[in-house]
């Protein structure tokens, strides 16, 4: 028996541009709908959204039907963090907020098998199938079928980002333009010329050493995205789709009157 393989992976290294969307609500049967229209992997986010482990094994169970990846951005603390997430069969974690060298190295550290790293083994859980997967097998594949995300949203990584890029088992830089606008003095100016540099440096570092480049974008600026060499971009959320229909619903009905009997 072995590991179920990823289909982001898949897609990337068939060349192409896999696509994301991100799961706020507590909700799997968003998770289904997501699969069922398309996506290569959902995001459900433990940084921002106060989610419990279960969502992420409800969710993984939603999309696995539909050979749809759920990627998981992972809460700061404790290295448990990290690997719980691959445990319940996430085919990816995404760390938020790399700070520097020394940071990517503790993930790297925590969230790979030898000969990478010391990720602490178990087995015994979703991904190796309840210890159905081979110690050996479960170990190579897992390194090999499920990938970690590090996001630089901030300018301290950046002087380094060419030595963490470098690292093995570091599979893809993720630019997060929000917060690197915050970090850097120029809040929410997403047109500002460093915020175009860095999105173009992330992409072109992370493809120098042969890792993938991830960021957030949408309908508009896609193939912008794609021609930078970013090969994974998350566009939408569930809570945007459903807020910006509730407000078409209501802007279209309100100011009309009732017709007199």
């Amino acid at each position: 028996m072995k590991m179920r393989p990823s289909r982001v992976l898949r897609v990337m290294r068939e060349g192409k541009v896999a696509i994301c969307i991100k799961a706020n609500l507590r909700d799997s049967r968003f998770i289904s709908i997501a699969a069922m229209c398309g996506f290569d992997a959902v995001w459900i986010d433990f940084e921002h959204v106060p989610q419990s482990m279960d969502l992420v094994e409800q969710a993984v169970n939603a999309a696995a039907v539909y050979d749809t990846d759920i990627l998981t951005r992972v809460a700061r603390g404790p290295y448990s963090n990290l690997i719980q997430p691959f445990e319940a069969d996430s085919a990816g974690i995404m760390v938020p907020h790399l700070m520097s060298l020394e940071d990517a190295k503790q993930v790297q550290y925590y969230t790979k098998f030898h000969p990478i790293g010391r990720r602490p083994i178990d087995g015994g859980n979703a991904d190796g199938k309840f210890t159905l997967v081979d110690a050996n097998r479960y170990m190579e594949e897992a390194n090999r079928e499920r990938f970690v995300i590090v996001q630089i949203e901030d300018p301290e990584p950046v002087p380094e980002i060419e030595e963490i890029a470098a690292l093995p088992g570091i599979d893809m830089l993720f630019f997060g333009p929000a917060d690197f606008t915050q970090g850097a003095g120029i809040p929410n100016q997403f047109d500002h010329p460093l915020v175009a540099e860095t999105r173009e440096l992330v992409a072109k570092v992370a493809r120098r050493h042969g890792k993938f480049a991830g960021t957030v974008g949408g309908i508009g600026n896609f193939k912008a995205l794609v021609a930078l060499g970013y090969n994974f971009i998350s566009i939408g959320a569930d809570v945007v789709a459903l807020a910006n229909y509730c407000r078409e619903i209501v802007d279209a009905c309100h100011g009309h009157e009732a017709a007199t009997l």
